[in-house]
């Protein structure tokens, strides 16, 4: 089973970018399908972005254009590229990680601040 530790937050100004990374430990990670969650604050937890074992990706149509999703399989690494951001972005975002047979894996967060 993985590990999941986000990395990445911060606080930028509103059009500014972002990269998160999130980095696994444990065997296996290539099998794992990973998903990218954000949590605002006052609001539910929400899957935005994932993307398959094969590197099928998937969105929020909200966040299209604006947010990538891709995999490292070397480096057991999953990142979330974010560009334009705005302050309605400001959540704690978290991946998660899920395969067939086993209990989802969540990382612990990390927050991105958007603001001037």
């Amino acid at each position: 089973q993985v590990q999941l530790v986000e990395s990445g937050g911060g606080l930028v100004q509103p059009g500014g970018s972002l990269r998160l990374s999130c980095a696994a430990s444990g065997s296996s990670f290539s099998i794992y399908a990973m998903g990218w969650y954000r949590q605002a604050p006052g609001k539910q937890r929400e899957l935005f972005a994932a993307i398959t074992s094969g590197g099928r990706t998937s969105y929020a149509d909200s966040l299209k254009g604006r947010f990538t999703i891709s995999r490292d399989n070397a480096k057991n690494t999953v990142y979330l590229q974010m560009n334009v951001l705005k302050p309605e972005d400001t959540a704690v975002y978290s991946c998660k990680a899920t395969r067939p047979g086993a209990m989802d894996v969540w990382g612990k967060g990390t927050l991105v601040t958007v603001s001037s």
